[in-house]
């Protein structure tokens, strides 16, 4: 499975109706700061019960010192499986901390190498080369790549080899069409408005994953 569904702007009991539709679907869900902020780190653990198995990723996108990185991971570790930091912030004193303070309790730390929206151009893009010396440093589960901009996606792979998952935000409302990441090396899409704001969430989703197929299938031949 490819597809991971941002969960933001919902209540609890649409989340859960949500989660619980896709949950056979999907590989995970990510649950970002806007969901915690109206409706508490508590409900996290809620939303997770309605499907247990599957990939929980907290998307805090932290960047700070590593024990303010830790205090605010501690809050969601028992009910995620993985946590979003920032890579820009560096590896020792930041990085380095939150990975060990993870690893302890199993869980999976994923580092943002750049950002799906047109001003990490600006910055984020031209600092890449040092972010991926950090995520190679760290070798983090994962890393968060553009959908947006698959030559990030490319470079990202090929200085990280396969043994780093590369997650990848920005299809749909932000341009990037279903499987255009996966083709260009990223191991999940990430869909947010366009699975949730959908009228019917489901059909939306599979739709996804139908067009994910097929530009497989495309980019392959």
């Amino acid at each position: 499975m490819t597809l991971i569904v941002a969960i933001d702007g919902l209540g609890v009991e649409e989340a859960r109706g949500l989660t619980r539709s896709l949950c056979t679907r999907v590989a995970g869900f990510k649950v970002g700061l806007p969901f915690l902020l109206a409706n508490g780190v508590q409900s996290l653990s809620e939303l997770r019960g309605a499907c247990p198995e599957k990939l929980w990723i907290a998307d805090l996108k932290l960047a700070d010192i590593g024990h303010v990185m830790k205090l605010v991971a501690s809050s969601v570790a028992s009910s995620v499986d993985a946590v979003i930091a920032h890579g820009f912030v560096g590896v020792r004193g930041a990085l380095d901390e939150l990975k060990e303070y993870l690893d302890s309790l199993g869980k999976k730390l994923i580092i943002v190498v750049s950002m799906s929206h047109p001003g990490a151009e600006e910055v984020y893009d031209k600092a890449l080369p040092s972010i991926l010396s950090v995520a190679a440093k760290l070798r983090p589960w994962g890393v968060v790549a553009p959908a947006t901009r698959p030559a990030i996606i490319r470079e990202t792979r090929k200085t990280l080899g396969q043994g780093v998952k590369i997650l990848s935000p920005g299809i749909g409302a932000q341009g990037a069409r279903p499987g255009e990441a996966l083709c260009a090396g990223a191991d999940y899409e990430i869909v947010g408005r366009l699975i949730t704001g959908a009228g019917d969430p489901v059909a939306s989703a599979e739709e996804v994953l139908s067009k994910q197929e097929e530009m497989l299938r495309r980019c392959k031949e």
